[in-house]
Formats: C-alpha cells, structure tokens, sequence
C-alpha cells in the first residue's frame, strides 16, 4: 500500500498492510542526525536568528526541502506542515544583553532555553495597557465578521504546505497544523484568566462565539490549499488532570469543536486532534466529535489499551510510544513501548503509531530508527505477538 493509503485505512478502522507512523512535530536534532546536514527546520534560536538576519527565503527552503527528505528517509505515512511566516518578513532583532540574553524595546528579558534551545519570556513586565474584553465589543466584533474572508492559498506563508502538496500527496498523508479553542480564559495573568472561567462565563462564551467563527471560516481556505486533513493543536489537560471542569468543556468549549468538525468534513478534510494531557474525563465527547486524537500523553494516565477499550471502535489512536522514552530511554524502552501499543492498540485497525507529544530536542536518533524498525518489522498486518521480542 501507499503511505497515505495506509493512513485512510486507520482512519476508516481497517487492517492495512501496516501500521502507518507519523508525528506532528519533529525537531531539528533529529533532522540532523538523520539527514547529516545542518537544518534550519524547527531549529529553536537559529531559527529565529536565520529570521532577524532577514533571511526568510532560507528557512522556507530548508522547510521544503528537509521536510520531504526526513519523511522518507524514517518511512514515514503522514507529512504535518503548516504555515510560514510570508516573504519578505524581517522581524527586529532583541538586543543582546550576554550569550543567552536578551532585552526588547519595552524591557522584557528574553533568555534561550538550555532545554527546548528555544527564546523565551524570562522576565517579563506587567502589561497595564491591557483591557479586558467586553460584551459589547465581543458582540461588534461578531456583527462585523465577514465568513468570506478566507485568504488567498497563493499567498507566500502557504508556500511550504503547497510544496507538500504538490510532492508528495501522490504518496503521502498531508495534515495539516492549524488553530484550535482550547478554554476561553482571559486576563492580566494566568491565574486571573482561569478565574474568569468561573466569574465572567457570558464573555467567555462570547469569545467561544468569535472563535468559532474564525476556525470555520479557516476550513475554507485549508480544503483549497488542497491538505488531507488538519490537526487544531489545543491543549485540554495537564499531566495530571483535565485544565477546567467537564462541565465547561461541555458548556463552552465542545459546541466550538463540534462545529469546527463539521465544517472540516463538509469541505472533504478529516480532523485529527492533537490534545495533550489527562483528558479521560471528555474521553467520549472527543471520539465522539474527531477523526483520530494525537499527542496521547501516556504519563499523563493516558493508557492506549485502556482507550481503545473505551473509544477504539470511534476514534482513530495515534501515539503509543512514550516521548519520553524517546529522549531518555533506551532501544528497550522503545521496544516495550511498542509491543504494548501494537498488541493492544493496532488490531482491527483504527491506531497511528507516534510519539505521545512529539520528537523533541533531545531525542535520541538510535531510538527513532527503532522505531522505523519496529514498524515496519512488528507493525505488519494481521498483528503476530510472538514478533514483538
């Protein structure tokens, strides 16, 4: 079978020929250690330093180029792009305050991770310009909404997915990486924002309204860009449980996916989220609104064989394998991993294998060719568990 051939018989909860694999976010490390070339993709501060020295064109080529080439190299199904920043953007440089340092115009304070390698707020002032929305600024904002509106897919930020598209959907599975409506918090801080879940609900349903209206009108324009489907990138749990109650979710949030679902399918495109976190609490309304369900955080409770007891028979699986392990476990680890998420997962059809985020800096490349390994060696259809040793 085809890569993408693969892909739509999980989706459709049939028995291909193999496991399909595929991640929605794949770091610059593995890149490297794979290709054996220097990368700019996902690339942490070096991305953001290729984009200060004005050179866009430079990350969108390596974007396209690196991207099809890793795709094949690990035998992987699925492709997930997503959009670009357009030509010719050349943000303003921080001024550097020492090697991990940095300072904008207003006096934050900038630092590059020692573990994610990327920038990121360190000392950040307090915004007291901030306004807190409005019912009635909400509601005007609504009353002007033009659903026409969708963007023009010729546009240069789409030039990675059109790339994708034209290369390799002959072949290959294209998702891809879009907006989501995780909880409609707001305020000056994080915490007065989840507070505002309970002490302003009528706004925050009003932000769910606006929301809505812009991720159905989105659908448009990724069904003309010509992708297989899309993936709303929204976090809904921590590692230990879900951010909110259920009952929000249900009040405020699931209208919003439900509606998002609806339009994504009427323009011929499937939905598969990605969620991290404890989510057991909305298990069944997330089977019963998406198409698969990624980012199966398993440290987080998220058991795959426990899931697909629950929801197998609706939702399409994809994870299995503990991202990390992937960074700091060992061939036996990946191995385990698999073997318990092939067994009870992958019969039947209806399950992807991935990591259960994503293959992060860090990742270690004799673990992500194990896994190349082992779907291809164990994930061949009907599942024999007597190969998984």
């Amino acid at each position: 079978m085809l890569p993408r051939e693969r892909v739509l018989a999980a989706l459709e909860h049939r028995e291909g020929d193999r496991i399909p694999w595929g991640e929605h976010f794949i770091d610059y490390n593995v890149y490297e250690d794979i290709l054996g070339r220097e990368t700019l993709v996902h690339s942490k501060f070096r991305e953001t330093q290729a984009y200060w020295d004005g050179r866009r064109d430079d990350v969108v080529a390596s974007y396209i180029r690196d991207g099809a080439e890793l795709i094949r190299a690990l035998d992987m199904d699925i492709y997930a792009v997503g959009m670009m920043a357009p030509k010719g953007y050349a943000p303003q440089p921080l001024r550097r305050i020492d090697s991990e340092t940095f300072e904008d115009d207003g006096g934050n304070l900038y630092r590059i991770s020692a573990t994610t390698h990327d920038l990121r707020p360190w000392k950040i002032k307090p915004n007291t310009a901030w306004q807190p929305p409005t019912l009635e600024g909400l509601q005007r904002q609504i009353d002007q909404f033009d659903p026409n509106a969708i963007g023009d897919p010729s546009d240069s930020c789409w030039d990675w997915v059109r790339s994708a598209v034209a290369e390799m959907k002959p072949t290959h599975y294209i998702v891809l990486l879009c907006g989501d409506l995780e909880w409609p918090t707001f305020g000056a801080n994080e915490e007065e924002g989840w507070m505002n879940l309970i002490l302003q609900p009528e706004i925050c349903r009003k932000i769910c309204e606006l929301r809505q209206l812009h991720l159905t009108r989105e659908v448009k324009l990724f069904a003309k860009l010509g992708v297989d489907g899309i993936m709303p990138c929204g976090d809904l749990g921590s590692s230990t449980s879900l951010m909110a109650s259920p009952a929000i979710y249900r009040d405020m949030v699931l209208p919003v996916h439900r509606a998002h679902v609806a339009a994504a399918h009427a323009a011929g495109l499937h939905v598969l989220k990605h969620c991290c976190g404890h989510v057991w609490p909305i298990i069944d309304e997330l089977a019963d609104t998406y198409d698969a369900y990624e980012g199966i955080q398993a440290s987080a409770g998220m058991d795959i064989a426990a899931l697909k007891q629950r929801v197998g028979d609706r939702l399409c699986l994809w994870g299995g394998i503990w991202h990390e392990h992937i960074i700091a476990g060992g061939l036996e680890d990946i191995r385990a991993d698999a073997a318990h998420a092939f067994a009870n997962a992958a019969p039947g059809g209806g399950f992807v294998m991935g990591s259960t985020h994503s293959i992060a800096v860090g990742a270690k490349a004799a673990n992500v060719l194990e896994m190349k390994r082992l779907v291809n060696d164990w994930g061949r259809y009907p599942m024999r568990p007597e190969r998984f040793r």
